[in-house]
């Protein structure tokens, strides 16, 4: 089969999905005592890997006892991919999901109404990583062209971002493969599976220490992002359904305010104070390549959790020309819809 014609029916299989999720959140979210009725409101909220750097900003703000702080129960889960995520609010499973911006644009394509309520980074936090053994012939987007090229999971923000980079290089065809992050990913470019891949630290950092991998795209940073996107692209957020968002607002904003104060934590200091208030078990590759990990990738958080709006659009111009749910209905999208700063706007300062 080929790339084209396998993508069109994994296109038409999330077209299906979300449909039927969709259909789940209609009945969901309309029912039930709101949040804000709680002395202490609980809210379930999703993240598409737990472990990953880029996403830190959750499990520092639980570790910092920031929720507990605002009053407010924060049940963090962990999910894979943003897609798996995403899916978890469609249905009604949770509250919010942290993720990337770029599923809000995507979902309003599908007639969906769901909003960043904290930016966490204007950056993707991501790296195009290639296997050792290609990198002599792999030196680029424009090298793409057949290869076999990792992703999270069909419809995730790595899908989204590999889409773009082949498209802006003028490659018309290439096999995404599904490998999930972490151990599943380096296994994966380890055996030969994938050519190449999108991933996040601490795998990164794996990769490269290992030997097994080169860094080939790097968007950890502002200058790097802005050369392989043309801009800013905001990635990591705080995301919920504009209809929670709009019964909820107490609740919102005690949410706002742990991950702000998480955001703050993380530009006052150091990688090593940072490592130390994560899980432990996310150092398994060592306490050194994980803080490595942390000092790599700490420059990408926003210190406020505000949307860069140039960024915004920036993400929509790239979603409309690549993405397969998104593109021609760039005209359509309302991008105040997908964002909010009124919760962060109001984080007492400290």
């Amino acid at each position: 089969m080929k790339t084209t014609q396998r993508r069109t029916l994994q296109a038409a299989t999330i077209v299906v999905t979300a449909a039927l999720a969709l259909g789940m959140s209609g009945c969901r979210t309309t029912k039930g005592p709101a949040a804000d009725a709680a002395a202490t409101p609980e809210a379930t909220i999703i993240v598409g890997g737990l472990e990953k750097v880029i996403y830190m900003p959750a499990k520092l703000a639980e570790g910092l006892g920031l929720f507990e702080k605002e009053g407010v129960k924060v049940n963090l889960l962990g999910e894979q991919s943003g897609a798996s995520a995403e899916n978890s609010l469609l249905t009604g499973a949770s509250q919010g999901v942290v993720g990337f911006y770029d599923h809000t644009v995507d979902l309003q394509a599908k007639g969906q109404c769901i909003q960043s309520v904290v930016q966490l980074a204007n950056i993707p936090g991501e790296a195009e990583v290639v296997a050792k053994d290609k990198a002599g012939t792999i030196t680029g987007a424009k090298d793409f062209e057949g290869k076999n090229l990792g992703i999270t999971s069909l419809g995730s923000s790595t899908d989204f971002l590999t889409q773009a980079l082949a498209g802006q290089a003028g490659v018309k065809s290439y096999t995404p493969a599904k490998v999930g992050a972490g151990q599943t990913f380096i296994a994966a470019m380890k055996n030969g599976g994938i050519d190449a891949g999108m991933t996040t630290d601490p795998t990164i950092a794996q990769l490269v220490q290992s030997g097994q991998g080169k860094v080939l795209i790097d968007m950890r940073t502002e200058e790097g992002t802005r050369k392989a996107l043309g801009g800013l692209y905001p990635a990591a957020s705080v995301y919920m359904s504009c209809d929670y968002v709009q019964k909820n607002p107490k609740t919102v904003q005690k949410i706002a305010n742990a991950f702000v104060g998480a955001l703050k934590f993380i530009d006052t200091h150091s990688a090593a104070e940072i490592a130390a208030k994560m899980p432990k078990e996310y150092a398994n590759a060592g306490a050194d390549l994980y803080e490595k990990s942390v000092n790599d990738t700490k420059t990408m958080f926003t210190s406020d959790g505000k949307m860069d709006a140039d960024g915004a659009k920036n993400v929509l111009t790239i979603l409309d020309k690549y993405s397969t749910n998104v593109k021609g209905k760039g005209s359509t999208i309302d991008l105040s819809k997908t964002y909010t700063t009124e919760f962060v706007d109001k984080v007492p300062a400290s």
